[in-house]
C-alpha cells in the first residue's frame, strides 16, 4: 500500500518492468516530502522543529538539523530541475539562510563548535549551496552571503570526532575556498589523508578506528570525499578523485547484494531511520561516472528500495519522515537522532543531480542479482557473507567481523566494548531485524551463541575476532564472560553455507553448570507469529509466512529445564512484544543444552529463514556431522562435504 497522501504519476512497466517507477515518481516523491515540513518551519524559515523525541544536542540544533538535512534534498530537487522548481521552494531556503546565519535572529543557528552536532549539518548545507549556485548563492545579498561566511568559518582549525566527521570539515572547508573565502588548506588535506588510514581493501572502509563496518561506509565514507571532488574540481584535487573513483567502483561491484528483491535494504548497523539513505553510494557511482552497475539496474535497485519504504506508510500521514524503520520504533535509534534526523534520507535523492536524459533515467531497468539466482558473495574485509534466495527475494547477512567497537587498549583485561544488537550478531537479514529493546538485549536470544551463568545471565558478544571468510565459509570469535567468574571462556563459531541454510558449527569453552543457548532470527508481525517446537528443533512463523527456525544437528543433548525455560528436546520460543522494528509482535526460535560438565564442546546447528515452508524435523536429518577433538565434517544430501 503506498504512504497515505502520497499522489504519484501512473507506474511506466515498459520502461520500469520491475517496479514502474521513472523519475517522475522520484520528484514526486521529494515534492511531497519538502512540502510537508512547510507547516513545521519558524517564521524565518531556518528551522524545522518537528514533532518526535528530541535529541541530545536540544530543540534549536534539532531545528537546524530540519532545515540542513531538508536542504540536501531541495537541492537535488533544484538542481536536476535547472531550477524550474516552484519558485517558494527556492525562496523558502534562501530565507532560511539569511534567518539562520543573523546573530540577531531568535531563529540563529548556533555557532559552530569542536564536535558539535552543528558540524554535520553544516556539511549538508555545503554541498546544497554548491550544488544550487545558480539559484541560491549567487543570488543572496551580499550581507548575508558574508554571514554564511562568518559561520562557517567556524569549521576553521576546528576539531572533529575522528571518524566521518572529518569529512564534514572537509566539504565545509571546500566550499569556503569555492566562494573565496578564509579557509584552510591543512584542514582539508589532513582530513581526505586520515580517511586513508581507514581504506582497508576491495573498496571498503571502516568509519574511524576499529571494525565499523555498516551504511555509513557507502552514504559517508564513499559519498563525501565524490562531493568534495564535485566542489574542489579536476584542477585541485591533487589527483585523488580517480582514487575516490576506484574505490567506489569496487565498492558498487558487491552492493546490490544488499538488497533484497522487495527492494528492502539488509537491517544492520546504526542510524538505520535514515533508510533511503543507503543508495547514495549507488548513485553516486552514476554521478561520478565510475559505476560498474549497468543504467537499468542502478535505478532498478534504487527505484525498489524508495518504493519499498513508499509501500509500508513511508512517509506517515502526514508526510513526515519518523524515527524508526516503517514505524515510528525509537529502540532502533540512538540518542543523537532527533525528530528531523531521518531526513538524512535526502541523501538517496542525489540520483536527480543526474540529467533526465541520461541513461539512468530512459534505459529500461534490468533484475537485480538476486532476482536472477540464488547468490552468495564473501567479503573479507568486514567479514561477512551475503546469502540471498531467488525463491524467496531474502538476502542474510553473516557477521563475523563488524562490532562497533573501537580498538582495545593494551590495558584492557577483559573484552570490554559493547555489543549493539545491530553490529553483535551472528545474522542480519532484509526481512529481519535484531532485537533491540533494552529488556530484550539483556536476554540476547536471537542470532547470538550464549553461554547461561546459574542466574539466566547470558554472556554477550562484544569484541569480534574475524579467523576466516571466503567461498561459503566464515568464522570467528569472542571471549564469553560471565558475572562472578574471571576467566573469559573462547567460543568460536563457523558458518557454512549451503543452499538456503546456514550450519553453524561452535567450539565452546565454558565453566562447568554453564547452559549453551542459540537462537536463529527473530521474525516479527502486527500479529502474534505462531510457534512450534520438539526434540531439537523450534521454528516460528509469522501471519505473511515468514519463518526462522533453528534445528539441533550436533551437540545439543540436553537434561530437563524448567518447563517456563524449554520444552520438550531442549527447544522453545522467546516471545516479545514491542521490541522490534518489524511489528510489535516477535518470537525467536531457540536451542538449550543442559548443564556443561566443563572444557570444551562442540555444537551443530541448522539455521533456516525463508518465506517457503520449513519442516525442522525433515531438516535434521539433511546434514550428517562428524565431529572430533579436532575439525567437524559435514555431508550434505547432495554429497558436498565440507570440513571445519
Amino acid at each position: 500500500m503506498t504512504a497515505p497522501f502520497l499522489h504519484l504519476p501512473p507506474t511506466d512497466r515498459l520502461l520500469s518492468s520491475r517496479t514502474g517507477w521513472t523519475r517522475a515518481h522520484w520528484e514526486a516523491t521529494a515534492d511531497r516530502l519538502l512540502d510537508a515540513l512547510v507547516p513545521y518551519a519558524t517564521p524565518g524559515f531556518a528551522q524545522y522543529r518537528l514533532p518526535g523525541r528530541a535529541s541530545w544536542s536540544g530543540v534549536v540544533s534539532d531545528g537546524l538539523e530540519g532545515y540542513a538535512r531538508s536542504f540536501l534534498m531541495a537541492s537535488c530537487r533544484i538542481a536536476g530541475a535547472r531550477g524550474e522548481v516552484a519558485p517558494e521552494l527556492i525562496e523558502r531556503y534562501a530565507r532560511g539562510l539569511a534567518t539562520g546565519t543573523d546573530p540577531a535572529s531568535d531563529e540563529a543557528w548556533p555557532r559552530l563548535t569542536d564536535c558539535s552536532q552543528q558540524m554535520v549539518e553544516a556539511a549538508s548545507i555545503a554541498v546544497g549551496l554548491h550544488e544550487t549556485r545558480p539559484w541560491i548563492w549567487d543570488r543572496l545579498d551580499t550581507k548575508v552571503q558574508e554571514r554564511v561566511v562568518d559561520w562557517f568559518s567556524g569549521f576553521v582549525g576546528g576539531r572533529t570526532w575522528d571518524n566521518n566527521w572529518r569529512l564534514f570539515q572537509v566539504v565545509s572547508e571546500q566550499f569556503l575556498s569555492s566562494v573565496g573565502a578564509p579557509h584552510s588548506r591543512s584542514d582539508i588535506e589532513s582530513g581526505l589523508d586520515r580517511i586513508e588510514d581507514w581504506y582497508v581493501g576491495d573498496g571498503w572502509y571502516t568509519d574511524g578506528d576499529g571494525r565499523n563496518f555498516d551504511y555509513y561506509i557507502g552514504w559517508a565514507m564513499h559519498l563525501y570525499p565524490l562531493l568534495w571532488s564535485r566542489m574542489a574540481g579536476p584542477d585541485d584535487d591533487g589527483g585523488r578523485t580517480e582514487i575516490y573513483r576506484q574505490r567506489l567502483s569496487r565498492f558498487l561491484e558487491d552492493y546490490p547484494h544488499f538488497f533484497g528483491s522487495d527492494g528492502s535494504p539488509v537491517h544492520q548497523g546504526r542510524s538505520l531511520t535514515y533508510r533511503f539513505a543507503a543508495l547514495a553510494p549507488v548513485w553516486m557511482g552514476a554521478l561520478a561516472d565510475c559505476t560498474p552497475l549497468a543504467p537499468g539496474l542502478t535505478r532498478r535497485l534504487a527505484s525498489g528500495t524508495l518504493r519499498h519504504f513508499v509501500e509500508r506508510g513511508v512517509p506517515d500521514e502526514r508526510g513526515l519522515l519518523t524515527l524508526g524503520w516503517y514505524e515510528t520504533f525509537l529502540p532502533s535509534t540512538q540518542p543523537y537522532s532527533g525528530p528531523a534526523s531521518p531526513y538524512w534520507a535526502s541523501k538517496g535523492f542525489l540520483g536527480l543531480l543526474i540529467p533526465a536524459d541520461h541513461p539512468v533515467w530512459t534505459e529500461r531497468e534490468l533484475p537485480l542479482p538476486i532476482e536472477e539466482s540464488d547468490q552468495y558473495t564473501a567479503l573479507p574485509a568486514p567479514g561477512w557473507l551475503l546469502h540471498g534466495t531467488r525463491h524467496d527475494g531474502i538476502v542474510r547477512l553473516v557477521n563475523h567481523g563488524s562490532d562497533h567497537n573501537p580498538p582495545a587498549t593494551a590495558d584492557e583485561a577483559s573484552e570490554a566494548g559493547e555489543d549493539d544488537p545491530h553490529y553483535a550478531k551472528l545474522g542480519y537479514s532484509t526481512a529481519t531485524a535484531p532485537e533491540s529493546a533494552p529488556h530484550a538485549v539483556a536476554r540476547s536470544v536471537d542470532n547470538h551463541l550464549a553461554l547461561l551463568a546459574p542466574d539466566g545471565t547470558p554472556s554477550r558478544r562484544r569484541r569480534i575476532h574475524p579467523l576466516r571468510c571466503e567461498d561459503r565459509i566464515a568464522s570467528s570469535w569472542y571471549a564469553a564472560e560471565l558475572p562472578g567468574d574471571k576467566r573469559a571462556y573462547r567460543i568460536e563459531s563457523t558458518s557454512v553455507l549451503h543452499g538456503p541454510w546456514e550450519i553453524r558449527v561452535h567450539r565452546v569453552e565454558a565453566p562447568e553448570g554453564a547452559v549453551v543457548r542459540e537462537g536463529g532470527h527473530a521474525v516479527a508481525h502486527g500479529e502474534q507469529p505462531c510457534a512450534a517446537s520438539g526434540p531439537g528443533w523450534a521454528m516460528a512463523r509469522t501471519a505473511d509466512g515468514l519463518t526462522s527456525a533453528v534445528v539441533a544437528l550436533y551437540g545439543w543433548e540436553t537434561e530437563e529445564s524448567p518447563a517456563a525455560e524449554q520444552t520438550e528436546g531442549g527447544s522453545g520460543i522467546a516471545r516479545d512484544v514491542q521490541s522490534n522494528a518489524y511489528g510489535p509482535h516477535s518470537a525467536i526460535p531457540y536451542l538449550r543444552g543442559g548443564r556443561h560438565p566443563g572444557g570444551r564442546s562442540t555444537h551443530v546447528s541448522l539455521v533456516a529463514l525463508s518465506r517457503d515452508t520449513v519442516h525442522p524435523q525433515a531438516l535434521r536429518t539433511s546434514v550428517a556431522v562428524r565431529a572430533d577433538a579436532e575439525s567437524v565434517v559435514l555431508t550434505f544430501l547432495d554429497g558436498t562435504t565440507v570440513e571445519v
